[in-house]
């Protein structure tokens, strides 16, 4: 059967599916039984410097095209999600990925030390979540020139490991946005976050089902946008991408590879799903590939610009 190996700034993965951060990535085991069920690589849970107890339930909403959610970026903290990328590593296992955020370059810089420290195979700079602008104000991946500071802030905390650094469709430009991440040093990019923020009021009662009334949207209702961006982003840059957004079938990861992604982010699909949706996805690329005469997944990164 063809190869669905593939690679993201030099770090190889035996499949293209990566677990996004935020669904089964706060510990190691999760971590563990993501990778062990087909994923190429596993996401950490966005982390800071300090613990955080995110929002107050209700911090998720199912609706029939995906869901939105408001869990307030909730983690052990730097210190407490670094041992636990230590105690995955020692497990043996797919690549991890070490996702970090801040409240301002120097907090980005603190915690990509203290994750550095524990080896991933990459650090991801969320500068993109949606549902914690009243605390932090306007998302970082709205201004090129804040991006630029903190990836470069982490890239030299980074030990020498890859950084991806993980954009919003919410900017004035992808294109900008791509330089500006190149030029600080980037080795990669990830795209998109959830989109919103966006809203869900229960009839009945008349109010907003999340405590925090908004939260990020994700689910299938994206994915259409997470292409247009890698598609956008593929010519801007020569960065890899790993597009992510919406993907809970083998069509929508072909679309994004198609587009110029050379990985694929999964998570609301497992959360809706199931862990096993990484093996269907998997199975299906392998027979589409063969089906289409093509021996390596690289064959058809990129492919829908030609």
């Amino acid at each position: 059967m063809p190869s669905i190996a593939t690679s993201i700034a030099g770090v190889p993965l035996a499949s293209p599916l990566v677990l996004a951060s935020g669904v089964l990535g706060i510990s190691a085991s999760s971590l563990a039984f993501v990778a062990d069920h087909g994923a190429g690589a596993v996401t950490t849970k966005s982390c800071s410097l300090q613990p955080r107890k995110g929002h107050p339930t209700p911090v998720v909403a199912a609706f029939e095209h995906g869901l939105i959610n408001a869990v307030g970026l909730s983690n052990p903290g730097a210190a407490g999600m670094a041992a636990e990328v230590q105690d995955y590593l020692r497990r043996g296992g797919a690549p991890v990925i070490a996702s970090v955020f801040g409240a301002d370059a120097r907090e980005f810089a603190q915690v990509s030390a203290i994750l550095a420290a524990a080896r991933p195979q990459l650090l991801e700079v969320n500068v993109s979540c949606p549902n914690v602008a009243s605390e932090f104000g306007t998302p970082f991946s709205s201004d090129p020139v804040a991006t630029a500071e903190i990836t470069r802030a982490v890239v030299e905390q980074a030990q020498g490991i890859p950084v991806a650094v993980k954009l919003s469709i919410h900017c004035p430009s992808l294109g900008a946005m791509a330089a500006a991440c190149a030029d600080a040093g980037a080795s990669a990019l990830t795209a998109i976050n959830t989109v919103g923020p966006a809203m869900i009021i229960e009839t009945g009662s008349r109010h907003a089902v999340l405590s925090n009334k908004v939260g990020g949207l994700s689910g299938p209702a994206i994915l259409p946008l997470a292409v247009k961006a890698v598609w956008e982003l593929s010519h801007a840059c020569s960065l890899p991408i790993i597009g992510t957004g919406g993907v809970e079938t083998t069509d929508g990861a072909l679309q994004l590879l198609l587009a110029g992604a050379s990985a694929v982010g999964v998570g609301t699909g497992i959360w809706r799903r199931g862990v096993t949706v990484l093996q269907e996805i998997n199975q299906g690329l392998r027979g589409w590939l063969h089906q289409q005469g093509c021996a390596e997944l690289s064959e058809i990164i990129g492919a829908a610009h030609a």
